[in-house]
């Protein structure tokens, strides 16, 4: 077991490296195109020297850019007071017209009741099938 630790250590470092290098933004890459750098990875990846250059020179790292805020930022500048189910019309109108439409469905389904109900006396009666 642990004679593959070291094989699967240097293809997972070999992984992480091409799917970090082709997630990276263009402007981030530094030195060489970002399609060198893949080429790059994928030959001398056995070999980790592919993967280990990525990793050091191949990819600015620094502070975020500054493209907008973490979700964490977002989340702190816009919180929302906390509404109670109960005191939030637009949850209790939507309950209102689920309940609208739960009762006429059970409304169609009382009368396809009664009628196949109706049809059954029918048919035990000797009446026959009626055309409806």
């Amino acid at each position: 077991m642990f004679r593959y630790l070291p094989f699967l250590l240097v293809l997972a470092l070999w992984i992480y490296a091409f799917i970090d290098c082709l997630n990276t933004p263009e402007e981030q890459v530094r030195g060489l195109p970002k399609v060198v750098w893949v080429i790059i990875i994928l030959l001398f990846g056995e070999v980790l020297v592919g993967p280990i250059a990525w990793l050091v020179a191949g990819k600015h790292r620094g502070p975020a850019p500054a493209h907008g805020s973490t979700p964490s930022e977002w989340h702190r500048n816009h919180r929302t007071a906390f509404v109670a189910p109960d005191d939030n019309p637009e949850f209790l109108r939507s309950l209102k017209e689920e309940n609208k439409k739960d009762e006429a469905l059970l409304k169609e389904w009382e009368a396809d009741l009664r009628r196949r109900e109706e049809e059954l006396r029918r048919r035990e009666r000797g009446e026959g099938p009626t055309a409806d």
